[in-house]
């Protein structure tokens, strides 16, 4: 029997280790191997939305935060959608991340969390958290291209991590990229090693639920729009 879509993932969230070299100040949150019940409602979720062989698009975001799949394993998805949305309950965390809000807004025009993740699969460029120490022992998100160093050590790790994931059964001819910056990096990535065809840069969803309150239905139209392409 063939492994299912959702049995790749499992698999290779559940092998996810980053081993390597960080600059100075900076560190990864590994929730696989940090918490327990992670592991739980991840594979709960990938049961429950990509049970089959189906090929997917690739929606490509920047790396978890702390507050989304840092916590639950599921990227762009807090602790509240899960349970409100995808009715999995995460009993011993509590969270609440910006950009799953408007991600989940734009999935609900879509047409529901069943129509689009059977169509869409959504993981960050560097799949786990990252964090820096603002002040001693206050540590804060970063991103994966806010120090070149930082960027520099971690790239052969992020190939490494595309190529796996596009194994799983991922169309390549085109690949939508969340945040314009993500995006410089990713077409960096790209002319190197070409994985992917022709790339959509859409605003990131903290962006747009930060800065973009009001024309929120806008880019939920862009999204919308841009993804049925």
């Amino acid at each position: 029997m063939y492994a299912t879509f959702a049995d790749k993932v499992i698999s290779f969230n559940s092998q996810l280790n980053y081993t390597g070299e960080l600059p100075q100040g900076f560190r990864v949150i590994n929730p696989f191997l940090d918490h327990p019940e992670t592991m739980q409602v991840m594979a709960e979720f990938y049961n429950k939305y990509y049970n089959d062989n189906s090929r997917r698009k690739f929606i490509i975001g920047i790396n978890p935060g702390r507050h989304g799949a840092a916590i639950t394993g599921v990227p762009f998805t807090d602790t509240k959608r899960l349970a409100d949305i995808c009715c999995i309950e995460m009993k011993t965390e509590k969270s609440h991340e910006v950009s799953s809000v408007f991600v989940y807004d734009m999935i609900e025009e879509f047409g529901g969390v069943e129509a689009f993740y059977s169509q869409y699969y959504i993981n960050s460029i560097f799949p786990l958290a990252i964090v820096r120490e603002k002040m001693p022992q206050k540590w804060v998100n970063a991103n994966y291209y806010d120090d070149n160093e930082l960027f520099a050590l971690t790239e052969p790790y992020m190939i490494e991590c595309l190529k796996q994931q596009i194994d799983f059964g991922l169309d390549t001819d085109q690949v939508f990229v969340l945040g314009a910056k993500n995006a410089a990096f990713i077409k960096r990535v790209n002319d190197k090693v070409g994985l992917f065809g022709k790339m959509y840069v859409l605003e990131h969803p903290r962006y747009i639920q930060q800065y973009k309150q009001k024309e929120k239905q806008q880019y939920i139209d862009k999204y919308l729009i841009t993804l049925k392409s």
